[in-house]
């Protein structure tokens, strides 16, 4: 599996936008998956992606350190426009990139798109999106993931599982939904900003 031909295949944020745009003008959206229920999850999801484009602001601590990384790095994304975690999510990983000041190199990737890819990187053995992977410029390797979602999100998914016959999923979507809207991005902030701290001390350590 060639990661350098996945990344160049992959979209810019932009890019991503505009091909949402245009599916959702034909009746569809990414994936090999189609119907009418994901294409109006598309739709929701537009309104939230935009949303928080217009609204999200940085903490100016983490922008300073967002704007002093040191090494370069490639953020793929696997994820798909009708996964209300990934509307969430990509735009803030998308701030993130644009304050890194050209070090990190952010790319999309329909989950569909190379299937192996999102096998060798499951989570708990579930093909859960988004799924983040950082990338060495150098060596083109992953050395680090994050996803699929912040870490109270997940929490919120587990109880939902564990209590899914008394809860309905339309429930547990409000709740999330609703989780994610009261935090207004500061919790997958902060673990990107950790998960770059992190790259940046494993790098260091191995020069």
């Amino acid at each position: 599996m060639n990661l350098n031909i996945i990344f160049e295949y992959a979209l810019s944020y932009s890019r991503y936008r505009k091909l949402v745009d245009q599916l959702i003008l034909e009746g569809k959206t990414t994936g090999n998956n189609q119907s009418e229920k994901l294409t109006e999850f598309t739709k929701l999801n537009i309104q939230r992606m935009s949303r928080i484009d217009k609204t999200t602001i940085i903490d100016s601590l983490v922008q300073s350190k967002l704007e002093n990384i040191s090494n370069s790095y490639r953020w793929l994304i696997i994820g798909d426009a009708w996964c209300g975690d990934c509307a969430q999510i990509v735009p803030l990983v998308n701030k993130v990139a644009e304050i890194s000041r050209g070090k990190i190199d952010f790319r999309i990737i329909s989950r569909d798109t190379f299937p192996d890819l999102m096998d060798q990187f499951k989570t708990g053995g579930s093909k859960s999106i988004p799924k983040l992977l950082v990338i060495n410029s150098t060596t083109n390797e992953v050395f680090a993931t994050w996803g699929p979602r912040p870490n109270e999100a997940q929490n919120i998914m587990l109880r939902w599982k564990e209590n899914k016959d008394n809860v309905s999923w339309d429930e547990f979507e409000r709740n999330l939904h609703t989780w994610y809207a009261r935090d207004r991005g500061n919790s997958t902030i902060r673990e990107l900003t950790s998960l770059i701290e992190k790259c940046e001390r494993n790098t260091i350590s191995q020069l």
